[in-house]
């Protein structure tokens, strides 16, 4: 269950209009942290984030299933689950499992590792449109600053 400050800012990113993804990053953010405070572990980054966008599409947030098909079953059953509970049973043998695994997937080098490792598998054309857009969002937002 997704703690109650998260899925506030989740709200709040969804009322002013932002992306399922930004909305999601709430989720994402939850559980890294989850992992370096020791509430369980993550056999890799990918994990840790793989299971924060599973808790967001059970929180109801509108991000779609991927297109690689191990992901893809794992995704589409979250969101059949949307607003049921988890037995029990499962998330106690879950988090047993995920309290094996160790944390160091969530530390600053492992993210940024990631980060640089999805980066390259995108193309250059992608890669620089979204820095364009970073950019206009980054003048949009000091202009407002600034007002």
């Amino acid at each position: 269950m997704p703690e109650k400050e998260t899925l506030r800012r989740a709200r709040k990113d969804k009322r002013e209009g932002k992306a399922p993804s930004t909305q999601a990053g709430e989720f994402v953010r939850e559980e890294i942290e989850h992992v370096r405070e020791g509430k369980h572990g993550a056999r890799s980054t990918e994990q840790a984030i793989a299971i924060g966008l599973s808790k967001a599409r059970r929180a109801g947030v509108n991000l779609p299933a991927p297109k690689s098909s191990s992901a893809r079953k794992s995704a589409k059953s979250a969101l059949r689950r949307r607003g049921k509970k988890v037995s029990a049973k499962r998330s106690r043998a879950v988090r047993a499992e995920l309290k094996q695994e160790g944390h160091s997937s969530a530390s600053r080098t492992a993210l940024a590792k990631h980060a640089r490792k999805v980066a390259r598998s995108r193309s250059a054309s992608s890669r620089s449109a979204s820095a364009k857009k970073a950019a206009r969002t980054r003048a949009r937002t000091s202009a407002r600053k600034r007002a």
